[in-house]
């Protein structure tokens, strides 16, 4: 059975092996002072939450989700990263881990739960269960240029 709980500190270390092994997965290089960074945040600020996935008394999986406020919703709840142990996928992991997400950000007030996912990810078998995918939309991210100027024309 999957038991699900809020990190704490003594899950640092087993934390950091998982985290590490999903960059590897999706080739994402980070400093140690990111994954210091993000430690942190996932401790001591209020809108950012990080759970532990654990089977057996052992970590396998991990989410980090965060809140945040919306202009037509009371407000949404993002799942920024969710990672399975390749050793134990299959096993309900994942699904407990989602749901977990959207029971615990029902519960503080932001009832709509919504992530994303690669085109080609495996994991996408289980999303097109579990969640509704929004056919036709695009993500787009943008990243000023700290060369840019302020003014354009």
């Amino acid at each position: 059975m999957v038991e699900i709980s809020f990190l704490t500190e003594s899950d640092r270390a087993c934390w950091e092996v998982l985290a590490r092994g999903k960059d590897t997965y999706f080739e994402v290089e980070r400093s140690d002072d990111d994954y210091a960074r993000t430690w942190r945040r996932l401790l001591d600020d209020e809108q950012i939450r990080g759970i532990a996935a654990w089977l057996d008394g052992k970590m396998v999986g991990f989410a980090h989700y965060l809140y945040h406020a919306s202009v037509w919703y009371s407000g949404k709840c993002y799942l920024a990263d969710l990672f399975v142990d390749p050793d134990v996928r299959r096993r309900g992991v994942a699904t407990a881990v989602i749901e977990w997400v959207a029971w615990d950000a029902k519960e503080h007030g932001f009832p709509s739960l919504y992530w994303n996912t690669l085109e080609d990810a495996p994991a996408r078998a289980l999303y097109d269960k579990v969640g509704k995918h929004h056919q036709g939309f695009i993500l787009y991210s943008y990243r000023r240029n700290a060369n840019q100027s302020s003014t354009q024309g």
